[in-house]
């Protein structure tokens, strides 16, 4: 009966024998499977992955000894995308955009005789009329016997930076027969500028941003006479060397040929080592070798045989400053005809932030230091007298 049942299908699988049922395929697999296979091919891959930038992160990394102190390890990263972009590199425009917004300050001081053209360059060196121009002196007039000084402040933009620029001349400096200390008002000028940062440093609700008009360099004319430096010109720059930047030049320079100015220079280096002055940059204030091999050049051609001008003329269909002569025209910006160009260079393309830092870090320093001791000296407490009692026994 069964049997026959069964041939006519009238018997489900699950009525008859359970092994005898429809087939299923063999190979047929479940989702949960196929998702297993991926999870685990995934897994492989993340490991294969890790074991590569294991082996990327071992050929990047310099493993060397410290240096100062011994037994020390130091590692090296060579990569720059090891574990992504972190963004140092954006420090420098947050500095930047912070310099723009503050804005810059400058100062600089002008020293020598009357007539040497000290205006002229200073207007000549930032294109702009920033300086004040001394009128021609009246020798019928009485000369001031002392050095007044005078101060000047602009502010130049260029390419959205600002820049506070003051120009502190002194008129009278060198003019008289007898000019015995005639240094003693810009010395003092220099120390009233760090008295006056140090008081607002030192002040209880100091301000978030000192005004800085602390001298950052001093350019010291020297007279084109071929000669040797003079003393006044050793006397001032021994004393002024020791508490600002100064950077000598050989001023109206065209009043001597190519060999008088070498020679010039040569005697002026000379002096200035045999009498112990410091002029800027001074070689025990390079931090790096690249700076070093800089600076030597630097050093090289102080002092800057310069000329300046504010007129303009055309030479070969270009507008150039220079000055007219009877035999052609001086370019100024031409370092085959003066050393305008270098000087340019240094006090603002290349140092103008290092003559701010040295004026800070080491001449100011010295000041701030000084003065504190000082204070202390004033303010400590006085030893008590110790008296001496003495008993006489009298028989």
């Amino acid at each position: 009966m069964e049997e026959r049942e069964k041939d006519r299908g009238i018997m489900g699988p699950e009525q008859g024998d359970p092994g005898k049922g429809r087939e299923q395929p063999a190979s047929m697999s479940t989702p949960n499977s196929v998702m297993a296979k991926e999870e685990k091919g995934m897994e492989e891959r993340e490991m294969k992955k890790e074991m590569e930038l294991e082996m990327e992160l071992k050929a990047e990394v310099k493993v060397e000894l410290c240096p100062t102190v011994p037994g020390l390890q130091m590692s090296f990263i060579r990569g720059t995308d090891l574990f992504g972009y972190v963004g140092i590199e954006a420090v420098l425009d947050q500095m930047r955009r912070k310099t723009i917004k503050a804005g810059l300050e400058f100062n600089i001081m002008v020293v020598g005789q009357s007539g040497l053209g000290k205006s002229t360059l200073v207007n000549t060196l930032f294109k702009s009329k920033v300086s004040r121009k001394s009128c021609t002196p009246n020798y019928e007039e009485k000369i001031s016997k002392t050095v007044k000084l005078h101060s000047v402040s602009h502010v130049i933009e260029e390419k959205g930076v600002k820049m506070k620029l003051t120009v502190i001349d002194t008129p009278g400096f060198g003019d008289q027969i007898n000019n015995d200390n005639c240094w003693e008002p810009i010395v003092k000028h220099v120390n009233e500028q760090y008295e006056k940062y140090l008081r607002e440093e030192l002040h209880i609700n100091r301000k978030r941003r000192i005004p800085d008009s602390r001298v950052h360099c001093c350019i010291y004319f020297l007279p084109a006479t071929g000669h040797r430096l003079r003393p006044i010109d050793v006397e001032f720059m021994k004393r002024l060397g020791k508490i600002v930047s100064i950077v000598p030049v050989i001023a109206k320079a065209d009043t001597l040929t190519i060999e008088e100015r070498q020679e010039f220079k040569e005697q002026i280096r000379q002096d200035l080592a045999a009498n112990g002055i410091r002029v800027y940059p001074q070689k025990e204030y390079d931090e790096d070798p690249e700076e070093r091999i800089l600076n030597d050049r630097i050093r090289e051609s102080i002092p800057f045989a310069v000329v300046g001008t504010d007129k303009e003329h055309q030479v070969n269909g270009n507008k150039v400053l220079g000055r007219k002569t009877k035999w052609g025209i001086i370019e100024v910006e031409n370092v085959a005809h003066c050393e305008f160009a270098n000087l340019r260079d240094l006090l603002i393309r290349s140092h103008l932030q290092d003559l701010k830092d040295v004026t800070h870090d080491i001449h100011y320093e010295t000041y701030r230091v000084r003065r504190l001791n000082e204070s202390n000296m004033n303010y400590m407490p006085k030893q008590p007298k110790i008296l001496n009692l003495s008993i006489h026994l009298f028989y």
